[in-house]
């Protein structure tokens, strides 16, 4: 709770006391404490006509105390031209009340010809309009506070200054704007790293929580890639910068958790429209309730009449108010962008949260999206040859960078003999030589080239055949580790209706296996990056008008196709100045998992949007009504606006909430 939320706490506290004490003092004034309750304290009053002093007094330094800020806003709004707000309802309507009740007090009430002068009637009810006006307030302004502590709390990663090596071996303190691409860092151990770079000296480990949600920290050495945000843990590093503030990562992810509310949705805008025009014409409903109906009526010089409709369209101004909807609405909105937040997924405002929530088209990348991208061997053949296929193969390949090559040095896990020459045959394989001793590691075209008379592998993959000296040994069979959470992730998609697309680069059986693995609805297979763009074109062009398309990467290569979706998300794009500059959605957690719980997320806020606006004109509308026909009173006003207004408020931080629970508990028509 913020020093602000305090003080006003504070003041509500005081002032319902204060509220209380005197609304018990008038009743004691006004009935006393005898048995028959018909003769009070205020006989003590010499006349009648004076009786409501002494309640006008306390109860105005009420007023004024619990609703200067009220008043002040309302005539500020009003000297800017901004005159129906709910700041000016509530001031009418409690002054209103305030003037009703001197009537009466001084001037009295007739009926059967007896006069009698109410000495409270209209100054607690005025004081209670402003009071709970208050609490309502003080509740929007805490699910806020709430909402966007979740949201900034991303702003933590915010680094205070960098420690820049001198030429001269020196550290000086200085504003991570100053320093320059190139420049040496020392980051001590519990400080924060101010800017993108590479580790030139030392080994660690990072914090990295703050940018990905991962728990667990990350070991780093020299030569390795870090990213601002992450905090050093264990030892001092120095990191030689490879971007300026303004291009880290740090910066870009800040700058989308400032500017995430500006990207209005459609039905905050609805609402805000709504509220221009709804405003003024309940003013003006009430002005014609406290006119019309005394005049059909006619006027006998009784003004008991006038102070009746008055008073109807007084409460009739309360419960007007469109509080619950101006404010619950972009709460829940907030509460959704928080709740997200919370979960490790950044959304760029609540245009995007309500889009997503229509999505029912998700094209996904293969490599690093639904899969690993990380090589693994998955079988050997023959399997009693085991170790000589992956000692031949790892001598051929122990040069190369290729995932592939990689993959297979690394399941061999032993010192690889380095005698042999090796020579690359571009889109075949490599051959390795050393005093005749000869060794292929290849594709099938490379054992054609050869001659060689080799065992056809019908294993979907990649297949790396190995040959010695003119004789097949057998082949490896490696391919891409699908991710674990993807089939969980896919099943729920289309659960509920969605089209799930994959585009990849691989051959057809590749992408055929991968299809069938994760149910997904359709694939492309074959195609270059400039293909996926015109993929994406196609989907785009053969959706109907009613469809939004998703297109999920890694944010990386795939900013172009993410551009030309409907909603890009870019799937563990924190290290990417691509992800967060072309994606409308980044999940911060390299895990298919976020897709579907930003999905609950979206279904969930704006189900809570609809049900706040329902609910919010179903009880004005009733209350409304029953004020203009006099069968409620102020009192029940206040609930038809402030109650109202906080119950919806209540209900929109339901959005803000971290455990969506996993989807093996909730069935598709349990998350709708």
């Amino acid at each position: 709770m913020t020093k602000k939320q305090k003080r006003n706490l504070k003041r509500i506290i005081i002032s319902l006391s204060l509220f209380l004490i005197v609304l018990i003092t008038n009743l004691i004034l006004k009935y006393g404490f005898n048995d028959k309750f018909e003769y009070g304290l205020a006989s003590a009053i010499p006349s009648d006509r004076i009786g409501w002093l002494l309640p006008f007094g306390l109860y105005f330094i009420i007023y004024l105390y619990i609703g200067h800020d009220v008043l002040r806003k309302s005539a500020i709004n009003i000297s800017h031209g901004q005159i129906f707000d709910e700041n000016f309802l509530m001031s009418v309507a409690t002054i209103g009340a305030f003037g009703l009740g001197l009537y009466m007090g001084i001037a009295g009430t007739s009926e059967n010809g007896v006069i009698t002068y109410n000495n409270a009637e209209g100054f607690d009810e005025a004081c209670a309009v402003l009071l709970f006006y208050q609490v309502g307030e003080w509740f929007q302004s805490y699910a806020a506070g709430k909402s966007r502590k979740s949201i900034t709390a991303l702003m933590d990663i915010r680094p205070d200054y960098a420690n820049l090596k001198q030429d001269d071996g020196s550290v000086i303190m200085v504003d991570p704007v100053d320093v320059m691409v190139g420049s040496i860092i020392v980051v001590k151990p519990g400080e924060k790293i101010p800017l993108d770079g590479i580790i030139r000296i030392g080994k660690s480990t990072l914090d990295t929580k703050a940018l990905t949600g991962e728990s667990l920290p990350l070991d780093v050495e020299e030569g390795m890639d870090v990213i601002s945000g992450t905090v050093n843990l264990t030892s001092t590093i120095e990191i030689e910068t490879t971007k300026d503030f303004g291009e880290s990562t740090v910066s870009k992810i800040l700058d989308l958790v400032e500017n995430a509310s500006s990207h209005k949705s459609k039905s905050e805008a609805f609402i805000s429209k709504f509220a221009k025009y709804y405003t003024p014409v309940v003013v003006i409903a009430a002005l014609l309730l406290a006119v019309i109906p005394p005049l059909i009526i006619g006027f006998t010089g009784n003004w008991n009449t006038w102070t009746i409709w008055i008073y109807r369209a007084l409460s009739f101004l309360v419960v007007s108010c469109p509080c619950a909807l101006v404010i619950s609405v972009p709460m829940s909105f907030f509460a959704g962008l928080g709740g997200a937040s919370k979960n490790g997924i950044l959304i760029k405002g609540s245009i995007h949260l309500e889009r997503f929530n229509n999505a029912n088209v998700f094209v996904f990348d293969k490599t690093g999206t639904l899969t690993k991208g990380n090589f693994n061997v998955e079988k050997i053949y023959p399997s009693d040859k085991e170790d000589e296929i992956l000692r031949l193969a790892a001598i051929a390949e122990r040069d190369s960078s290729h995932p592939i090559a990689k993959s297979i040095v690394n399941r061999y896990g032993k010192e690889i003999i380095s005698d042999y020459v090796l020579e690359n045959i571009a889109g075949k394989g490599i051959k390795g030589e050393h005093n005749n001793d000869v060794i292929l590691a290849g594709n099938a075209k490379l054992m054609e080239l050869f001659n060689i008379d080799y065992l056809k592998a019908n294993e979907t993959g990649t297949i790396v055949y190995v040959a010695h000296n003119n004789s097949f040994i057998g082949y490896i069979v490696i391919a891409d580790e699908i991710k674990s959470e993807a089939l969980t992730t896919i099943d729920y998609l289309n659960s509920i209706g969605a089209r799930t697309v994959m585009l990849t680069g691989d051959n057809e059986n590749i992408a055929r296996h991968v299809a069938e693995k994760l149910h997904l609805t359709e694939f492309k297979a074959g195609l270059l990056p400039g293909n996926k763009v015109e993929e994406v074109d196609k989907l785009l062009n053969e959706k109907k008008d009613n469809e939004l398309l998703c297109f999920v990467g890694d944010g990386i290569n795939d900013a172009p196709v993410i551009m030309k979706a409907d909603i890009g998300i870019a799937m563990g794009g924190v290290g990417s100045d691509a992800a967060i500059e072309a994606s409308d959605i980044v999940l911060m957690h390299d895990n298919l998992d976020s897709l579907r719980i930003a999905k609950k997320i979206a279904r969930k806020t704006m189900r809570i949007v609809y049900e706040n606006i329902i609910f919010a004109l179903a009880v004005k509308i009733i209350i409304l009504i029953l004020s203009a026909f006099g069968i409620t009173n102020m009192w029940f006003a206040v609930f038809g606006d402030v109650g109202v207004a906080v119950i919806c408020i209540l209900n929109a931080m339901r959005a803000n909430v971290k455990n969506y629970g996993d989807n093996s508990q909730n069935s598709p028509k349990e998350s709708k």
